[in-house]
């Protein structure tokens, strides 16, 4: 087996075996499950109101009850959501060598400190698009179990590819939170990072530069902000893969040439 193997299967292991694996899934539950209460409330609201459902506020929120009006529920879920559990995840996968003091023991292991980030950054992009291509799964379910109309095929893989495109850009723009993890040596870094470029995501995109700045991009692609998607150009896309390239490759520098002591 090749170093990196060796290593992204220790790293897969770390995860399996994790309490975080479970609570983040959990997490990202939710959203199916809320779209499809508010799917049912905007079906009847006479019936929902009496169940002690507020009906106006799912009114609010969008239009009928439809696969359409379902899916975009689900995009800007994700692309709000998506965000904060993918910088969980990053935080967990780079942080936790740090908050328990293992550091320092990857030195003494034959595999190259190259191989070991390598692996960490596969496992969490595979986490992160595979946690995304379950929650639209149990989307699909929860939306056939309500019964709302609307369903095409064409509907159906257009919404997977927004939401697994979203997702992508996501997963590089977490980049930067493995930085943060590493330098910042723990958790609160890198959260704090995360949460920073969440509101100044949507002060730029309230000023009218979401597509010039890259975390807002996800958000405009899910139509966070309307029909944001005609906003977003090649430039767009190309900041958020420069963003995902430099977070990647400080990691890197990181890990090479930091003396980890701890």
């Amino acid at each position: 087996m090749s170093p990196f193997l060796a290593a992204l299967w220790t790293e897969t292991l770390k995860a399996r075996r994790s309490k975080v694996t479970p609570l983040i899934a959990g997490g990202f539950l939710i959203l199916p499950l809320v779209s499809g209460l508010f799917m049912v409330i905007l079906k009847d609201p006479e019936q929902a109101r009496a169940l002690g459902l507020i009906s106006m506020k799912a009114q609010l929120a969008g239009g009928t009850a439809d696969w359409p009006t379902f899916f975009g529920m689900m995009n800007m879920g994700a692309a709000i959501g998506g965000g904060i559990l993918f910088a969980i995840i990053n935080t967990w996968i780079f942080g936790r060598e740090y908050s328990d003091h293992t550091a320092k023991e990857l030195l003494a292991v034959p595999t190259s400190r190259a191989a070991i980030i390598a692996a960490k950054f596969v496992l969490s992009a595979l986490w992160m698009l595979a946690l995304t291509a379950l929650i639209f799964g149990v989307g699909l379910g929860i939306g056939a179990a309500v019964g709302i109309p609307g369903w095409t095929p064409a509907l159906g893989w257009a919404s997977f590819g927004s939401i697994m495109t979203a997702a992508l850009l996501l997963v590089l723009l977490s980049s930067f939170v493995a930085f943060f993890a590493s330098m910042g040596r723990g958790f609160l870094p890198p959260m704090g990072w995360a949460f920073l470029t969440m509101v100044l995501a949507q002060i730029a995109g309230a000023l009218g530069w979401g597509d010039r700045f890259p975390w807002t991009v996800p958000g405009l692609l899910s139509g966070l902000a309307g029909p944001g998607i005609e906003l977003i150009g090649l430039h767009s896309y190309l900041l958020v893969l420069l963003v995902g390239v430099s977070g990647t490759a400080a990691t890197f520098a990181w890990w090479l040439r930091a003396d980890q002591t701890r």
